[in-house]
């Protein structure tokens, strides 16, 4: 990739956990620092229709999920 290339992004989506209830998410925070250390960022929240947080958008820069990789 030379200098004058966009950065690529790879992106992944997490659904906050629920609670027994269904109607209450649980604190993704151990699972969203585990990803943090692999190199993903929360970038937006897709929320439901009427209220809510249905996924979390995640991106890190492409180059960060090949590290290690035959290629």
């Amino acid at each position: 990739m030379s200098t004058n290339d966009p950065p690529r992004w790879e992106y992944r989506t997490l659904r906050p956990p629920r609670e027994s209830t269904k109607k209450e998410a649980s604190d993704p925070v151990d699972e969203l620092n585990d990803l943090g250390a692999e190199g993903w960022e929360v970038v937006e929240t897709i929320d439901y229709v009427g209220g809510g947080t249905k996924f979390l958008l995640l991106k890190r820069p492409e180059s960060v999920g090949r590290e290690g990789q035959d290629g």
